[in-house]
């Protein structure tokens, strides 16, 4: 009976670790695009309400997206939608640096390195959890 708690706790490790790869991979694969793209200082010119999804057992929180606007060199004005969320509303009129693809100024990205610094505390969160987990698996009662 016991090998079935590892081998659960195994598919666990391995479902988490597939899924933290394959987000950093993500991540990465989507800085690489916007890295050569022209960055610039847009306008925040509202924001878009929305809701956390309340995973792990948690509450959902408000949270929201701000739009913004922001001028290419010829002066052509654009807009855009962040897809970072933020606790609090954004202030119209402040600042957010975005970066958009040349080719397509419709298509703009609000720059943020928090997914990659959460991922990097999720990392040793996980870890101490998997441990916790596998010594639960050994002390459990089974009889």
């Amino acid at each position: 009976m016991r090998i079935v708690l590892y081998i659960i706790w195994a598919l666990f490790v391995a479902a988490a670790i597939f899924l933290l790869v394959r987000n950093l991979r993500k991540t990465s694969r989507h800085e690489q695009l916007i890295a050569g793209w022209p960055k610039v200082q847009a306008t925040v010119t509202g924001n878009v309400g929305g809701w956390t999804n309340g995973g792990g057992g948690g509450s959902r929180s408000r949270v929201f997206y701000p739009t913004y606007q922001f001028a290419d060199p010829n002066g052509t004005l654009y807009a855009g939608e962040s897809e970072v969320w933020h606790r609090n509303q954004q202030v119209p009129g402040s600042l957010l640096e975005v970066a958009y693809n040349p080719a397509n100024p419709n298509q703009s990205f609000e720059m943020s390195s928090e997914s990659k610094a959460a991922i990097g505390c999720l990392i040793p969160a996980f870890a101490l959890f998997a441990l916790l987990l596998f010594w639960v698996a050994g002390a459990f009662p089974l009889g």
